[in-house]
């Protein structure tokens, strides 16, 4: 007879300890648990949001990601008749299509004097594809100076934000403001008007008014060397040197470029407004690399000019 101990038959399975039972159960709900938590971060969207800012969309950025000619999202667009407005004059709305990611942060862009949305629309699709609303609007006329067209950016969000048909993909906590020429001017009428708005970004801009001391949201001009309507000395250099130096400000002063530069596809406009939107719309402080040390002269950047690091 052998020793209990050394027996090669095993005895017949009995039952289960309700203590064993309950810690397997335990191990299996924190295995469910955490493969449900894997599932989300990796199929969740383009990518998963930061842990630490609620804002954060899109995957990790590279100097390609934001140079490319469009983003990580999917781009849908509408259009928006001026007889169903007030304020502005209709435009097109470009957004992400997917709405995986919740809601995106938005902005609304002007063209300049005597121009049509026709001419600043190569914004749309670029900057939604990196996870923004945009929207490129008609002004009520051609003719409109810079504070109505200020005024009619502002009107622009409030549609995005309360009666258009994505105003449920908008986070309207998280908006901004871009314009060329008299469009630029408008975008720093509006940014004095509402210092709730998260970023401005004025192209090439025009405007009688020089001094901007009133406003206090982060703001990145743009400048172009070859100006001879809006020249930097008299618009962009004197806007930028006259906002508070406490403000998180830039001036990128384009190189070989012209007042108009702004109304075709541009790398460099594209790389830094990306950017900007990204780090002060969305707190996305990985695009603070492409910000900060300021960027050197190039090819394509004559001057630039900026605090860092930044503290909004």
């Amino acid at each position: 007879m052998q020793h209990p101990r050394t027996s090669t038959t095993a005895p017949a399975p009995g039952p289960r300890p309700a203590r064993s039972r309950r810690r397997t159960g335990r191990l299996a709900a924190l295995a469910a648990t955490v493969t449900a938590v894997v599932g989300l971060t990796t199929l969740g969207g383009p990518a998963a949001h930061g842990a630490d800012n609620p804002y954060e969309r899109g995957p990790a950025p590279s100097v390609s990601s934001i140079e490319a000619l469009r983003g990580p999202y999917a781009v849908s667009e509408t259009s928006v008749s001026r007889l169903a407005v007030t304020g502005f004059g209709g435009g097109t709305i470009y957004y992400p299509t997917s709405t995986a990611d919740g809601t995106f942060g938005a902005v609304a862009v002007s063209p300049g004097y005597t121009g049509t949305q026709s001419s600043i629309s190569w914004l749309g699709p670029r900057l939604a594809s990196q996870g923004f609303v945009v929207f490129t609007i008609d002004t009520l006329t051609t003719l409109d100076q810079p504070d109505s067209r200020g005024d009619q950016l502002l009107a622009a969000l409030d549609y995005l934000t309360r009666s258009s048909s994505v105003r449920g993909r908008i986070d309207s906590t998280r908006l901004g403001v871009m314009g060329h020429s008299m469009g630029g001017g408008g975008s720093l009428e509006a940014a004095k008007t509402r210092p709730s708005l998260q970023a401005a970004i004025p192209l090439t801009p025009w405007n009688l008014d020089k001094t901007w001391p009133e406003v206090t949201t982060p703001t990145l001009i743009f400048g172009a060397d070859g100006d001879t309507i809006a020249p930097v000395a008299s618009h962009a250099q004197p806007f930028y040197s006259s906002l508070p130096s406490s403000l998180d400000r830039a001036y990128l002063e384009l190189n070989g470029a012209t007042h108009f530069t702004p109304n075709t596809s541009n790398t460099t406009i594209a790389k830094y407004s990306i950017s900007w939107l990204k780090r002060f719309i969305d707190n996305d402080t990985r695009y603070e690399q492409f910000l900060c040390p300021v960027p050197q002269p190039s090819l394509t950047i004559e001057e630039y000019r900026g605090n860092c690091p930044h503290t909004s």
